[in-house]
């Protein structure tokens, strides 16, 4: 059987620590950087940033996303997009950023697009082949915002609704989606992602156990119910506002990163932040996937969905950068 395209990353990153390793001339960096793989210069990309078996070194970091994105990895032009709009260098530049996320944009992120869309780019010069800039020379730059009757529009055109829920209809599953409609405002979740998760989980089923001990509709292990103060799995309410609870943790934890959300849902944040992103194990991967079929919608296309609002409504994030889940793990006082 052939290995599965992460492993294969995994494998061939291994190789050039063996190839460093048989030959000291060049350091490691420096023959990551010849390499012709985009995926392998993303996944160290991943490892310099978050300091995950490599030391933390945001300018190193950089070099590589900046390779890998030479090399037409879409996933690399918003990655810089999202670190030139941040203050994880000490600085903010935003017209740089633009220039990145836009390229990232026009190859189909649904994620680079929402992030553009709270800029009004109008008189901005945005570089079609914008440059890689270290920390040491980036400058400080700001793009004006865009109208909130403009932000509106454009995430109604670039995001697609959650559909309900497709699936016979038990007077049993009745009940539960009057629960989570209910509860999940409280959470900040849109119902139909929440309902999407629980026919991935148990498929409605409130008696639900899992090899692992998960129990209830959405499947929540012993410490992940005693972390969210749920005395009883087996009541309905009771597990989906355990499973909400956390869904919401995750996403706050994930800056609204629905793909990120929905890996740790499956596999742990920690698995999440250990690897820089969904964990390469095939569990986890399906897991995504499934809820994004769930959903009606491609898993590229989860980047975009209103996570937080009722369906149909587009979600606003607020103005300026966000606290991205990578300020935890890198910060302008934290040594590489």
């Amino acid at each position: 059987m052939a290995l599965s395209r992460g492993l294969a990353v995994l494998f061939a990153s291994a190789l050039l620590i063996t190839t460093f390793a048989a030959s000291a001339a060049q350091p490691l960096f420096q023959q990551l950087l010849l390499t012709e793989d985009a995926d392998i210069l993303l996944e160290w990309g991943k490892r310099y940033l978050h300091g995950v078996l490599a030391p933390q070194e945001i300018d190193r970091a950089i070099e590589l996303y900046c390779a890998a994105a030479r090399l037409g990895s879409t996933e690399a032009s918003y990655r810089l997009g999202e670190i030139y709009s941040r203050t994880l260098t000490g600085k903010t530049d935003e017209v740089l950023a633009a220039g990145w996320l836009t390229q990232a944009s026009v190859a189909g992120s649904s994620s680079a697009a929402r992030l553009l869309s709270q800029w009004d780019l109008t008189q901005v010069d945005v570089a079609v082949e914008p440059a890689c800039v270290l920390s040491p020379a980036m400058i400080d730059r700001k793009v004006p915002r865009a109208s909130p009757s403009a932000t509106k529009t454009l995430i109604a055109s670039q995001s697609k609704p959650l559909p309900a829920v497709k699936g016979p209809r038990s007077p049993a599953r009745r009940d539960v989606e009057r629960l989570v409609h209910e509860i999940a405002p409280t959470y900040r979740l849109n119902p139909a992602l929440v309902l999407a998760v629980i026919q991935v989980e148990s498929n409605f089923n409130a008696k639900a156990k899992s090899p692992k001990q998960a129990q209830g509709l959405m499947q929540l292990i012993p410490a992940t119910a005693k972390r969210f103060g749920v005395a009883d799995p087996w009541d309905p309410r009771q597990n989906l506002r355990g499973g909400m609870a956390y869904l919401r943790w995750l996403l706050d934890h994930f800056d609204g990163d629905l793909r990120l959300a929905l890996a740790g849902y499956n596999a742990g944040e920690n698995a999440v932040r250990k690897h820089g992103g969904v964990p390469p194990y095939k569990e986890t991967r399906n897991y995504v996937r499934r809820v994004a079929r769930a959903l009606g919608i491609s898993e590229a296309e989860l980047g975009a969905v209103p996570t937080g609002v009722t369906a149909g409504t587009a979600q606003h994030r607020p103005s300026g950068p966000s606290p991205g889940w990578e300020r935890r793990f890198f910060g302008p006082d934290t040594s590489g």
